[in-house]
């Protein structure tokens, strides 16, 4: 286990979770790895295989199934895996394409948070303030769709 401690307040790591956030982030950089090389296909899968199982690592098993697999998340789910499927038997561009949509559709409940966040943050909250992008990031993040 390790401790971290972030204004007086501890943060406890369990090494699942260490375990999980490190495929996590290894999964994003092999997926913007393998889009930078021109949608390469091993990359692309191994960066799939890495981020699914670090989220599962990091949430748990039994609740990464309850959020894929809930009643109104079937569609985003299905979009999703299905793009992992198809990265997976050989056709990365359409297989990233749909995993787009997908995700899209699993985490735009978190969208208004990240942007909340962003918003705070001294360099990117300017940016987000500037005026052609203010439009979009506002109707990003008053989006109000439950997780």
């Amino acid at each position: 286990m390790l401790n971290l401690y972030f204004n007086n307040t501890v943060l406890c790591l369990f090494k699942s979770t260490e375990i999980g956030m490190g495929l996590t982030g290894f999964g994003v950089f092999f997926l913007f790895f393998g889009m930078m090389l021109f949608f390469d296909k091993a990359l692309l899968a191994i960066g799939n295989i890495l981020f699914v199982s670090g989220l599962s690592f990091v949430i748990g098993l039994e609740r990464t199934f309850r959020f894929f697999f809930q009643r109104h998340k079937v569609k985003a789910t299905s979009f999703f895996l299905g793009g992992v499927f198809v990265v997976l038997i050989g056709w990365p561009i359409i297989g990233v394409i749909l995993e787009i949509y997908g995700f899209f559709l699993l985490f735009r409940g978190f969208f208004p948070v990240a942007v909340g966040f962003i918003r705070r943050v001294p360099v990117l909250g300017s940016l987000l303030s500037l005026p052609g992008i203010s439009t979009l990031v506002d109707k990003i993040g008053e989006s109000n769709t439950m997780v």
